[in-house]
Formats: structure tokens, sequence, C-alpha cells
């Protein structure tokens, strides 16, 4: 209750009075979709199976923990449904947590999001292309990183020309994405040797952990509420935002399924397990090595569309910072031109260019982007669903367009869900968290070093 009370004496007052650009609802409902999809539908699906199907016993069970993971994310997504509808903003998670536990906490989630988890995606992004591309044309000693860093540096580049350029290079490459998909779930189904499938079928399974199946099914389905950052820019509504979210978690969830579905009938339960690389050895078995080189390009795309995606909304948490405290009114600042926030953008890829050197020259710094990555994600996942328990207490009387269905058992799984994966994830990292950890202490301090003069901005505090 101090804590409160002392926030409530702060001086908030605009960072400054002039009329600035603001988002203009330029965003078509396919926009936000292909988002969507382009973000989850990433290499992770070409990874992850074989470590699913090395924690269950069967192939019904390795299916069903795939659909869980859908049903679990599309219960998350009516979550933010509500929350977006209610409460559309360019700073999505950051809104809702400002607006739930005050402008502290959200300071140390848009700090932790722009120095370590938005920025980390992006680079461990861009280094799945770079390792894949390498298998096609080598660089040299560092031709992985190399090539990161071109990614980063062009599809930034591309963003800040604008969003209609942005979202229309969105759009083909999650075609091409999913266009991919289908072609390996149809070499799957219709050109598989059957003489393959015996004999991958022969070997047996041993795990039998649904709870780490689960961990690796939802991190696989990680990435789908980015879309709240855009849901200030759509062109259909608040309404509209809802929508996009689910159908995007049910395409999601077909599309898994399918390809899940083409794994098990190419390689086996069995073979899925000991592989390394499931869409390559299923490729490998129908088309040879030439299916190879087709997949390494396939994952390359898929990755290149996901961190498209992601440079494309995690701007949006940075300009939200800049808008609410005048230390970051940099990153507040608003392209009307480009109709993006170009500095933003700017700031976002030199940090991920910057963590893209602690992979340039030990893999084991791209193992440690991964670890100290996970819990900070999930604990701030925790705290917006928290913050709808919250916001219905403390705006009752405010409309919601959208409604979770079911409350509160609805976004009280949610919570739990996210709990769980925390706990996972401090568990799985280890010591590794303790980064994650360590720049949330930095961004505490910074907090507590900001003069008491320190000016906040109105602005999101309206809406």
């Amino acid at each position: 209750m101090a804590a409160m009370r002392q926030e409530k004496e702060i001086e908030f007052v605009p960072v400054s009075t002039e009329q600035v650009p603001r988002p203009k609802p330029a965003l078509k409902m396919m926009d936000a979709i292909a988002l969507i999809v382009g973000i989850v539908v990433g290499a992770g699906i070409f990874r992850t199976p074989s470590l699913v199907a090395g924690n269950v016993n069967s192939p019904e069970m390795f299916l069903s923990v795939w659909l869980l993971g859908g049903l679990v994310s599309l219960i998350g997504a009516l979550c933010y449904a509500e929350l977006t509808t209610t409460f559309p903003n360019t700073g999505g998670d950051y809104h809702f947590i400002s607006r739930a536990f005050g402008r502290r906490l959200a300071f140390l989630f848009a700090w932790a999001r722009m120095s370590v988890v938005q920025t980390g995606s992006i680079a461990l992004l861009s280094f799945i292309i770079g390792d894949y591309l390498t298998q096609i044309y080598s660089l040299g000693t560092f031709s992985s990183a190399f090539y990161a860093a071109l990614v980063v540096i062009t599809l930034t580049g591309i963003n800040i020309i604008g969003v209609t350029f942005g979202t229309g290079t969105q759009k083909i490459l999650t075609l091409v994405e999913v266009s991919g998909v289908l072609l390996i779930t149809m070499a799957g189904f219709f050109f598989t040797p059957t003489a393959a499938i015996g004999t991958a079928s022969e070997i047996s399974v041993s795990g039998n952990s649904l709870g780490m199946a689960m961990v690796f099914v939802l991190l696989t389905f990680g990435g789908w509420n980015e879309a709240a950052y855009i849901s200030a820019e759509l062109r259909s509504g608040r309404r509209g935002m809802a929508k996009a979210l689910i159908l995007g978690i049910v395409v999601i969830t077909v599309i898994y399924l399918l390809i899940n579905l083409a794994y098990l009938k190419a390689l086996g339960l069995g073979g899925m397990a000991k592989s390394e690389a499931v869409a390559g050895d299923l490729m490998r078995i129908t088309f040879g090595e030439g299916g190879v080189v087709l997949i390494g390009v396939l994952v390359a795309i898929s990755a290149l569309t996901s961190t498209n995606a992601t440079i494309f909304t995690g701007a949006r948490t940075n300009y939200a910072l800049g808008q609410d405290f005048s230390v970051f009114r940099t990153l507040g600042k608003w392209n009307g031109q480009a109709n993006a926030p170009v500095n933003a953008f700017l700031v976002q890829g030199l940090i991920s260019l910057a963590l893209l050197g602690l992979g340039l020259f030990t893999r084991k710094g791209f193992e440690t982007i991964v670890e100290y990555t996970a819990p900070v994600f999930w604990f701030f996942f925790l705290l917006v669903g928290i913050a709808l328990f919250v916001l219905r207490r403390k705006e009752p009387h405010r409309e919601r367009p959208f409604r979770v269905p079911f409350y509160p058992i609805t976004p009280l799984l949610f919570c739990l869900t996210s709990a769980y994966l925390l706990y996972s994830s401090l568990v799985y990292t280890g010591v590794g968290a303790l980064v994650g950890v360590g720049v949330l202490i930095a961004g505490f301090l910074l907090l507590l070093a900001l003069p008491a003069t320190e000016k906040v901005s109105l602005a999101n505090q309206k809406s």
C-alpha cells in the first residue's frame, strides 16, 4: 500500500506538449494473421518434434500434446483478446502491465524486453538463418554470424522504410513459409518410400515425460502474443484483433498437426526421437541429398519470416518506453513519413547485433542467449495473465468489446500454465537464468537512478 501511495505522489506531466505523429490504423486483418503465423511457425517446428517424440510413448500421445499445445495457446489468445480489445495500444504487454501494476514494473518489462527477450529472439533466429545458409554457401569461418548480421541490418532497414513495405514483405514470407511446410507435409504423406517407414518405426522410445514434452510444444507455439503490439494499428478495430488472434492460433495448430502427422508417417515415433533434424531426414528419404538443400532454404525462409515479424513488433515496446519515460524520449518519436518508430528500430537493431557478437566466437554464447531469455519471458507472461484479473477489478466499468469466456477459469488456466513454464525454464537453464536476472537488476538500478523529477508522459494513460 505504501508503494502505491508513493507512486501516486509522483508528478506525471507530458514529456512534450507538441503534436507528434501517432500510429495510424494501416494494418488489414490478413496483415495481423500473417504476423501471428509468421512469428509462431518458425524454425522451431523443424527442431522440437524430435524432442517431443523422445518424451512420449505413443503416436497418439505425441499428437495429443500438440493438440493440447494449440488449446493452451488458444486460452492465452482469448485472454489477450480481452486485453488488446479493451486497451488497444502499441505498447502491448508493456501497456497492460503499466495499467495493472504501475510504470515501475512496466519499465522493468520494457527494459528486459529491449535488452534481452526481444533482441535475444532476433539474434537467435538470425543465427538459425545463418547456420542453414552456411550449409548451402559458406562465407568462411564466421559465415553464420555474417549472414545473421546481414539479416538484422536488412530487415531493420525494410521496416524503417515503412509499415506497408514491412507488412507486405511479411505476407510474402509467410506465404512462402506455409507453402514450404505444406510441401514437407505432402512429401511425408504421399512420396515417402514404404520401406523407410517400416525401418524407422521399429526403433523403440523410452521417454515418458509429458511435462517436458509440453515445454517443447509450447515453446514451438510461442510468439502469438506479439500481435498485441499492433492492436492500435488494425483497421478492422477492436473485435478484429480478437478474430485475428483466434484465427491465427487455429491456422497454426492445423499446420503443426499436419506436419507432425507427416513426420510420423515418414519416420515413425522412434525414428523421430532419434533424429536431430526431422525435416531434413524426411526430405532425404523422399528426394535424396537435394532434399536436404531444399529444407535448408525452407528453414532459412521460415526463420526469416519470424525474424521480420519479431523486429516489426519489438520496436513498438521500445516506442512505448520512450513515450512514458523522458530519459528514453528518443525512442518515443514516431516518424510520420515512414509511419514507423524509426529510432526504436535502430536501437533494437544495434542491441541485436551486439548479442550476435556473443555467438561469434563460441557456441556457448548462443546457448546462453536461449537460457537467460526463457525465465524472463515467462515471468512477465505470467504477470500479463494476472493483469487481466487486476484490470477487471480496477476498471470494472470500462467497455470490453470482447470478454474472455468462462471467466475466471480461462485466465486462471493461462496463469497456471505460465507459472509452470517459468518453473521449468528456471530448472532447465540453471546458471544461465542468472544473466536474465542480472539484466532485470540493472534495469531496477537504472530506475532508482532516475531523478526524482523524472517526467512521465500521460499519452498512454488516457487511452
